[in-house]
């Protein structure tokens, strides 16, 4: 029998190439649709439960908190977050390669950078945090998880935009600009609905008054959605590139 020899064609062959714009709508439909199937199931079949709180008066819309935490509501929320989150940091380690070679000889870029790209980790953490330790569970966990979310996805942005004020200044690509404009749009939304949903918050608790809550939840949507939309701005800022999984050559084997 003759010995067949291993072809370096085939070896040079990608085992897995998908454009990063199917990456990043893939990225962002998945917590989008887990979370509008948990609002809508939990209005459908727990109404009463997902629009309890502790106040006991009239309310129409259930958080995301109480929304993910109900059954089967956690369990779709958790499948489409955990299958989130990977493609989540291999974005944020390639928008940390995008500022390094955009700054590479500017010392405090390079550091706002790599600050960005911890926020996002943390973000993500935090994330997976509150999926998988629901508020009915573990109260003050859910909570820490919520709030490392909301902190670093803030703080995050903020330093993004700025990294992306500086491309712009020097830029003459069209689609850099517009990247930069809904960036800065969607971080300014994101604040001003945030505030808004921390002030309903209190005023629900403090005053217990009916409907509040709603415009809490319905603020909280609001923030969510913009966060998802702002991460989405991926499809423009890396719109020619691919995602690709090779075999190594020979000699760097491990």
């Amino acid at each position: 029998m003759q010995q067949v020899l291993y072809g370096s064609v085939d070896r040079d062959q990608p085992l897995i190439r998908v454009p990063f714009t199917r990456l990043a709508v893939i990225t962002v439909c998945l917590p989008l649709l887990g979370l509008v199937a948990c609002i809508v199931l939990a209005l459908l079949y727990h109404y009463n439960e997902a629009t309890y709180t502790h106040c006991e008066v009239p309310n129409y819309l259930p958080s995301i908190s109480a929304a993910i935490s109900l059954t089967p509501e956690r369990y779709i929320w958790r499948f489409s977050i955990g299958l989130h989150s990977a493609p989540r940091f291999l974005v944020a380690a390639a928008y940390l390669s995008f500022y390094r070679g955009r700054f590479s000889r500017r010392l405090t870029e390079q550091l706002l950078s790599v600050l960005t790209f911890l926020l996002a980790l943390s973000e993500n953490v935090g994330l997976l945090l509150l999926t998988y330790v629901s508020s009915n569970e573990t109260y003050s966990v859910h909570k820490s998880g919520f709030v490392l979310f909301i902190g670093s996805s803030l703080f995050h942005m903020m330093c993004t935009c700025k990294l992306w004020s500086l491309i712009a200044k020097y830029s003459l690509s069209a689609e850099e600009m517009m990247s930069y404009r809904w960036k800065l749009r969607l971080f300014l939304f994101n604040g001003f609905f945030g505030l808004f949903a921390a002030y309903f918050y209190k005023r629900h608790n403090a005053h217990c008054e009916a409907g509040i809550y709603t415009f809490f939840a319905f603020c909280e949507y609001l923030v969510v959605l913009s966060n998802m939309a702002f991460h989405m701005t991926a499809y423009w800022d890396f719109g020619g590139k691919e995602v690709i999984v090779v075999t190594p050559p020979e000699g760097k084997r491990f």
